[in-house]
């Protein structure tokens, strides 16, 4: 599938995702302390979807959430999607490394997915949305290729509210992580840019309702990490 070139912001993320794309699985690992993957995994769980039900991973990344679904729930059949070649290049190659068939790979746009209205039972993304150039479209995209009674996933870094944590991870997120991120990746811009797009990110409650108005119910906020990490298990009606 051929992309139309992004522009402003995507142009922007797309561009840093390419870069970091060698050394992202290392640095997600470090400046998690490991701990990405099981939020991952508790994602796929609270999601729950069942062997009837396509997955889709949006911004999948090198497809560690796609492998989530297909380890840790009953999903026979998963589609990541991503609009970064780089990124797809290394899931193609973990795939291949697993032999890992269920899981199929496309390139395509969260703010215009390439798919009929209630293809999937489950669309889920892990560190999108604060990314996304149009949130209230993205949600919408995500509703809208979701079938009825299906559920819509994400798990999303956020600012912690105990204030002594609070400023604690502010220090850790706004300077070790940059640090981290020059010395592993040689790529100080896009660790710097993480943090600072976690703090103009909306509320767990202000995502929430915005999950609403894109026409999901029953929202359910699950926070991890001390409240560094929310998913968020919306249902479509």
């Amino acid at each position: 599938m051929v992309l139309t070139e992004p522009t402003g912001k995507a142009a922007r993320v797309r561009a840093m995702f390419a870069g970091i794309a060698p050394r992202y699985d290392l640095m997600n690992a470090l400046m998690t302390g490991g701990r990405d993957q099981a939020w991952r995994r508790r994602a796929a769980q609270l999601a729950a979807p069942g062997p009837e039900d396509r997955v889709l991973d949006l911004a999948t990344g090198t497809a560690d959430l796609a492998l989530a679904f297909i380890e840790e729930t009953a999903a026979e059949t998963v589609v990541g999607l991503d609009f970064a070649e780089a990124m797809l290049h290394r899931a193609r190659a973990k795939l291949r490394a697993r032999d890992e068939r269920r899981i199929e790979l496309v390139a395509g746009d969260a703010l215009a997915l390439p798919f009929p209205d209630a293809t999937f039972g489950c669309v889920a993304s892990a560190f999108l949305l604060r990314n996304l150039a149009d949130l209230p479209r993205g949600l919408a995209e995500m509703r809208r290729v979701t079938a009825p009674g299906g559920s819509v996933v994400a798990l999303e870094i956020t600012q912690p509210s105990l204030p002594v944590w609070r400023d604690a991870f502010r220090l850790y997120f706004h300077r070790v992580v940059p640090a981290l991120g020059a010395l592993v990746s040689g790529d100080r811009a896009a660790y710097t840019y993480l943090p600072q797009s976690v703090e103009r990110f909306v509320t767990p409650l202000g995502l929430a309702r915005l999950m609403m108005s894109a026409g999901l119910w029953d929202i359910r906020i699950t926070r991890l990490g001390l409240g560094t990490v929310t998913i968020h298990v919306g249902r479509v009606p």
